[in-house]
C-alpha cells in the first residue's frame, strides 16, 4: 500500500492525512524514531511534572509511551478529525488524563502560556514543504502559536531532519525573538545504523527552542549545539556556524551509510571532535583492501597510530595506509590518528571511547557480535610533549614536540600547523635528556596536566640536541652529494664555501659546520621566527664561519649575481618549502626553478661546484618540466629518490664530462665517509654515506 504523497505539498493538505490514517488504519506511524530511540532527548528536555502539548501527534504512541513513564499531563492536537477520533478510542479507558483534540496549530484555541513544553515530531518538517510564500506564512503562523501557548522558560522541542530551509527557518524565527536556540543530535541505535535500507539518510535533531523573557533593546542571540546524548552543549557564535556544524553532521551520517553499502570509495578521512569544545581529537582514515578473501575474522579493524609518528610514512601518506592496510589482512581497515593539544590516558580508554563511533563505519556483511580488534605498534600509544607553541606571520601556527621513536630515543620536532603530518624539522635528542622526558611523563600522569604548559619547558632546550645525528633522509642525501666535489678525502682541511637557503631548524648547516671545519657557510631564511625556533629549541648557533641572513632567497641570490664581484660558493643548497599548499610542487616554490634564476643560481657556483636541490613534486608533469629547466642549465644532473617519500634530491654540476659511473661514485662516498669517522668526531654509525648514493641516476 502506498502512503508517500506524490509530492511534498500534500504534506501540508488536510485531505492527504486524512486520506492516510484511514488508509493505515490503527497501525502507529513513528516520524522520526521510536520512543526508545528518542527517549534519551525528551527525558532531558522535559519533567514529568511539566504540562506538554503536542502538536500533529498523528497515531503515534510517543505521547502513550510518554504517559506511562510519568508524563500525564499531555495534551495532543492533530489537524485530521479520523486520527483524533482512533487515538481517544484507543486511550479513553487506559490513559484518562490524557486528552485528543482536533485543532489547527496556526489557530490554536488555548489561551496564552498554557503550557510549559510544546512537542513536535516531524510535524514542522511536514509542513515546511518549500520555500514559497503561502507555506512560510503558515509556518509564521504555527510557530506565533508556539510562543504564544508556551510560559516564559517554555520550551518548543521539535524533532527534525533539520533540512537546510528548516533549520535555517526555525533558529531565524526564535532567534529573532530572544529565544535560546539549541540543536540536539539524537543518537542512533546501532540496529538502525546496519539496517539494509534506513529509514533516512539524514541523522534526527531536536530544535529546543527556550523562551526567554523580553528583553527591550537587548540583541543577545544564544546558538548551541549538542551533539551527543550526555555531552555538554557546544556554545557557537551564529546562525551560520550552527548550520553548518549540523550540516557536517548529515554528510557524515551520509558518509557512514555509503561506506555500509560499498567499500572501495577511495581516500576516505575524517576528523572526530571533542564534543566538550569542538576541537579535532582523532582523525580517521578509512582503507578498503578489496583483494583480501573475506574469512568470519577478518572484516575489520582499528589500528591506533603512536603520538608523533602520524609524519611517517607508512601511516601519513595514502600509498602508506594501502601497505598497511594489506599487511593486516583485513578488508577494512581504520587508521586512527591522535591529536596534539589532547589527552589520552591509554589504549584502553581510546578502545572505549572510539568503540561505539568507528561501528558506525564497519562494512557490509560484518558477523553479529564480531569483536573489532583494536591494533597498534608495540600496544601503547607513544608519546608526545608539546615543549612550545608559537604563530609566526610568515609561516603560521607551529609547535615544537618532542616525541618518542621506535627505539625508546626521543626526537624533536618542528611542525607547522597548516600541514600537521609533515615534519618540518627533527632533531634527536641526547640519551639523557631522553630518560628525563620519561620521567616527566610518569610525573605529568599523576598530575593530569596539559603536557604544553610553562613547567614543562627545559631550562636550555636548544642544549639538549643530539648534533651528530641526522634525521632526515633527505639531508642525508644532501650531505652525501659532497663527495661529488674534487678530491673529498681532503674536503676537512679544504676551505668550502657554502650557501644553503632555506634555515628550519638549522640541522643541516649546522652539521655541515660541526663535520667540516674550513667551511664557511651563509644560510639565508625568509622567516625570522625560525632563526628564533632553531637557535633556542634545536641547538643552532652563529659563528664566524656561519652567518644567517634574513631575506627572501630569490632576492639574495639576484642581489649577489648583479654584484660585480659576485661570490662564488662550492655548494650551494636548496631546502625550501612553499607556502601555497595548492601547488603540484611544494618544495621548492616554482620560482626557485625558473630558468632565468637557475642562471642567476649558476653565476655564483664555482665551475666543479655542485648545486643540491630537495625537490618535492607529486605532479609528474610538472616534474618532467623541472628536470628539463636544469638539465638546461646544469648539463649534468643526478638524481636521488627518497624511499618512502616524495622527496628527491638533484644534485646538479656544471660539466657533463665530469660525469662519474656509480662504482666511482660509490667510491668518493667511501673516501669522504672514511675521513669523517675519524676519532673525535661524532660521526653517526648508522649513517653510511654510499647507501645514499646507491641508487643515484643520472639525467
Amino acid at each position: 500500500m502506498n502512503l508517500l504523497p506524490k509530492s511534498s505539498k500534500e504534506f501540508g493538505s488536510v485531505d492527504y492525512w486524512e486520506k492516510f490514517f484511514q488508509q493505515r488504519g490503527k497501525k502507529a506511524f513513528e516520524w522520526y524514531g521510536t520512543y526508545l530511540e528518542l527517549c534519551g532527548v525528551l527525558h532531558k528536555y522535559i519533567k514529568p511534572r511539566e504540562k506538554v502539548l503536542v502538536v500533529g501527534c498523528g497515531n503515534s504512541e510517543l505521547s502513550e509511551q510518554l504517559y506511562d513513564v510519568g508524563y500525564q499531563d499531555i495534551v495532543n492536537i492533530d489537524i485530521s478529525e479520523v486520527v483524533i477520533k482512533q487515538m481517544k478510542e484507543r486511550n479513553a479507558s487506559r490513559r484518562p488524563r490524557m486528552s485528543f483534540l482536533k485543532m489547527d496549530m496556526t489557530q490554536m484555541e488555548f489561551p496564552d502560556a498554557s503550557f510549559q513544553v510544546v512537542l513536535d515530531k516531524g510535524t514542522l518538517d511536514a509542513v515546511l514543504t518549500d520555500e514559497e510564500e503561502k507555506t512560510l506564512q503558515q509556518v509564521d503562523r504555527m510557530l506565533a502559536e508556539v510562543g504564544r501557548v508556551l510560559q516564559v522558560g517554555g520550551r518548543y522541542l521539535c524533532i527534525s531532519l533539520a533540512q537546510a530551509h528548516v533549520l535555517k527557518k526555525a533558529v531565524g524565527h526564535f532567534s529573532r525573538e530572544g529565544w535560546m536556540v539549541r540543536v540536539h543530535q539524537v543518537a542512533s541505535s546501532q540496529d538502525q545504523l546496519l539496517e539494509a535500507e534506513p529509514r533516512f539518510s539524514l541523522p534526527v535533531f531536536a530544535f529546543i527552542m527556550t523562551k526567554f523573557r523580553p528583553v527591550t533593546g537587548s540583541a543577545l542571540q544564544i546558538f548551541e549545539l549538542c551533539a551527543q546524548e550526555q555531552g555538554k552543549p557546544v556554545r557557537l557564535e551564529s546562525a551560520e556556524r550552527l548550520a553548518e556544524a549540523v550540516r557536517e553532521r548529515q554528510q557524515y551520517a551520509w558518509l557512514c551509510s555509503q561506506l555500509y553499502r560499498k567499500a572501495g570509495l577511495g581516500s576516505v578521512s575524517l576528523d572526530l571532535c571533542n564534543g566538550d569544545t569542538g576541537e579535532p581529537r582523532y582523525t580517521l582514515h578509512v582503507v578498503d583492501s578489496p583483494t583480501v578473501k573475506p574469512s568470519r575474522d577478518n572484516h575489520f579493524a582499528i589500528f591506533i597510530i603512536p603520538q608523533g609518528r602520524e609524519t611517517e610514512w607508512l601511516f601519513g601518506m595514502e600509498e602508506g595506509r594501502k601497505q598497511l592496510a594489506a599487511s593486516a589482512g583485513f578488508r577494512r581497515l581504520i587508521t586512527v590518528a591522535l591529536h596534539r593539544g589532547q589527552q589520552y590516558e591509554g589504549m584502553d580508554s581510546i578502545q572505549a571511547e572510539l568503540s561505539a563511533r568507528v561501528m558506525e563505519l564497519a562494512p557490509a556483511g560484518m558477523p553479529a557480535q564480531l569483536q573489532v580488534p583494536f591494533l597498534s605498534v608495540g600496544g601503547d600509544i607513544g608519546v608526545r610533549i608539546v615543549q612550545h607553541q608559537d604563530c609566526s606571520p610568515l609561516s603560521g601556527d607551529y609547535v615544537i614536540e618532542d616525541v618518542q621513536g621506535d627505539d625508546r630515543r626521543y626526537f624533536r620536532r618542528l611542525i607547522f600547523l597548516s600541514n600537521r603530518n609533515v615534519v618540518q624539522s627533527e632533531a634527536r635528542l641526547l640519551q639523557d635528556v631522553s630518560h628525563r622526558a620519561q620521567k616527566k611523563r610518569k610525573k605529568d600522569r599523576k598530575k593530569h596536566r596539559p603536557a604544553d604548559t610553562p613547567e614543562d619547558l627545559p631550562a636550555a632546550p636548544g642544549q639538549s640536541i643530539d648534533k651528530s645525528y641526522l634525521c632526515c633522509e633527505h639531508h642525508k642525501a644532501m650531505i652525501a652529494g659532497l663527495a661529488l666535489l674534487k678530491n673529498p678525502e681532503r674536503l676537512l682541511e679544504t676551505p668550502l664555501a657554502l650557501l644553503v637557503v632555506g634555515l628550519g631548524g638549522g640541522s643541516l648547516p649546522l652539521f655541515i659546520h660541526d663535520h667540516f671545519p674550513k667551511s664557511c657557510i651563509h644560510a639565508v631564511e625568509i622567516d625570522p621566527s625560525m632563526l628564533e625556533v632553531a637557535t633556542q629549541w634545536f641547538g643552532f648557533s652563529q659563528s664566524d664561519r656561519m652567518k644567517v641572513h634574513i631575506a627572501d632567497g630569490l632576492d639574495f641570490i639576484t642581489r649577489l649575481a648583479e654584484e660585480e664581484a659576485r661570490p662564488h660558493y662550492d655548494v650551494i643548497m636548496f631546502d625550501v618549502d612553499s607556502k601555497d599548499p595548492t601547488l603540484g610542487m611544494s618544495c621548492p616554490p616554482p620560482a626557485f626553478v625558473a630558468q632565468l634564476f637557475l642562471q642567476k643560481v649558476k653565476s655564483i657556483l664555482t665551475s666543479e661546484g655542485v648545486f643540491i636541490l630537495n625537490l618535492v613534486c607529486r605532479d609528474l608533469g610538472l616534474k618532467d618540466s623541472v628536470l628539463a629547466g636544469l638539465k638546461a642549465v646544469f648539463p649534468l644532473l643526478y638524481v636521488r629518490r627518497i624511499e618512502g617519500e616524495v622527496n628527491e634530491i638533484l644534485f646538479c654540476q656544471l660539466h657533463s664530462e665530469s660525469k662519474l659511473a656509480t662504482p666511482e661514485l660509490l667510491e668518493m662516498a667511501r673516501a669522504l665517509e672514511q675521513t669523517l669517522r675519524k676519532p673525535g668526531k661524532g660521526w653517526d654509525d648508522t649513517y653510511v654515506l654510499s647507501d645514499m648514493l646507491n641508487t643515484v641516476k643520472i639525467v
